[in-house]
């Protein structure tokens, strides 16, 4: 068993960090798993009362490698031994290259790619609008709903989701622009890429004019919205019409990319091939390192100097991220995310047809949810069950966390270096969890 819990929840070591959190950081930062965690391996968590919990969240998907891999870790001292920071512009270091290399080769499609670094996926968003904003001359971005590409402000513009993310933080950037994303659980028609397609044409006629479009922004499966997966025409045809207009298409792999769906990037799927492409989060294990990944006339159509910052590609990151895409390759774990990825949908329609509660099943690869609904017919979003369903797996060890627009979506983002063991006692208590709540909070 890799679950233990020894104390009430939380310990009062991990209670004492977060009274003096209380005092000394912002409330603003909010706390999900109440305990003072002091170390973490593989796909397992320990507070500092000895308490070991599963990790469903990976760190909000930044984990597909698994916590402190040894390689990463390797990685991290010996650069960090060697220097920690230049700032590449000013002096200019092998691993900063070879990362950009590594990226490039392994990017989709087959035209030629160049890459930059930066620190955060908000920071690639926002570097990525920007190219394309100077290299087509044009102002307007289109974005979809339920969409997040971060907290920036023009990431925040794009992204498409009040509470908490936008509330109170008007105005946002202006020529932003959003059309419904392909929902098929919850749209309006049957073929949910036409309607998608016909929105798109209506505000080319109603809002703004196609030639005035700079890029169409676009995460392959959505992340925070409810990882909602498109029918599979979606993202061919949003790749032609960006091509009759001229406009770019940039591909948000910040969340499925790096093996996370069963292949390396999810676009691979649709077998398309993006203008831009963002990259972070699960690149690094973590450290703070992001990309823009690009076709290599658009990635040097900018001047030098015009893009960049102080701490972009830091040397230590790149070690981290070199040191992970050896692991995704040598330990096969693209691979190994489909098979997670199988494992864990079986499941989930188990316990779809043991609880009401479960209005749907959808995921690719190991990016895999259930969506949580009042009632199968009218499928109102069972938030306050949601809540309650991650809160009990929580204080039985298990940490999963929540998405989609209306809140009502459990996510799974584990690491992929899980073991089966691990994995089937996580989700027993899921499905103990989901049970429970099944019986004991009233449906429509």
């Amino acid at each position: 068993m890799s679950v233990t819990v020894k104390h009430t929840f939380p310990g009062p070591k991990s209670k004492a960090l977060l009274d003096e959190k209380k005092r000394y950081v912002s409330d603003a930062i909010g706390i999900h798993l109440p305990a003072d965690i002091v170390s973490a391996s593989g796909a397992v968590l320990t507070d500092a009362d000895g308490n070991t919990f599963i990790d469903l969240a990976g760190g909000v998907g930044c984990l597909n490698v698994g916590h402190s891999h040894p390689r990463v870790v390797r990685a991290i001292v010996e650069q960090a031994q060697r220097f920690t920071h230049t700032d590449f512009s000013v002096a200019p270091y092998e691993s900063y290259v070879r990362l950009c290399r590594r990226l490039c080769e392994i990017a989709p499609g087959s035209k030629p790619k160049k890459a930059a670094l930066f620190n955060s996926g908000s920071e690639a968003v926002e570097n990525a609008v920007k190219i394309a904003r100077a290299v087509t001359g044009r102002p307007a971005v289109i974005a979809f709903q339920g969409a997040f590409h971060g907290r920036t402000y023009m990431s925040l513009s794009l992204t498409s989701k009040v509470e908490p993310y936008k509330k109170n933080f008007g105005p946002f950037m202006p020529e932003v622009y959003r059309v419904p994303f392909p929902y098929p659980y919850r749209s309006p028609e049957p073929d949910a890429t036409r309607w998608v397609m016909a929105h798109l044409d209506e505000l080319f006629t109603s809002h703004v004019q196609a030639d005035r479009v700079a890029a169409i922004i676009a995460e392959p499966i959505l992340g925070e919205g409810g990882f909602v997966v498109p029918p599979p025409d979606f993202l061919p045809r949003l790749r032609a019409l960006a091509d009759r207009h001229k406009i770019l298409l940039i591909a948000d792999e910040i969340q499925t990319g790096i093996g996370r769906t069963g292949k390396m990037w999810a676009v691979e799927h649709a077998g398309i091939e993006p203008d831009l492409m963002t990259v972070a989060k699960s690149i690094a294990a973590g450290l703070p390192i992001s990309a823009v990944v690009g076709l290599r006339e658009i990635m040097d159509a900018l001047p030098e100097g015009a893009i960049g910052g102080t701490y972009v590609g830091n040397p230590v990151a790149c070690a981290a991220a070199l040191a992970v895409l050896d692991i995704i390759e040598e330990e096969n774990l693209v691979a190994r995310a489909a098979v997670l990825g199988e494992r864990i949908m079986a499941r989930f329609r188990v316990i779809q047809q043991r609880s009401p509660l479960v209005g749907e099943v959808r995921g690719v690869g190991a990016m895999v949810a259930m969506e949580l609904v009042k009632d199968r017919g009218t499928k109102v979003p069972a938030v306050a069950e949601t809540n309650e369903i991650i809160r009990r797996a929580m204080q039985h060890g298990v940490l999963l966390l929540r998405a989609g627009l209306y809140n009502n979506v459990v996510r799974v983002l584990m690491p992929l270096v899980i073991t089966d063991d691990q994995l089937d006692e996580a989700l027993d208590v899921l499905e103990a969890s989901v049970r429970e709540v099944s019986n004991e909070f009233p449906l429509l």
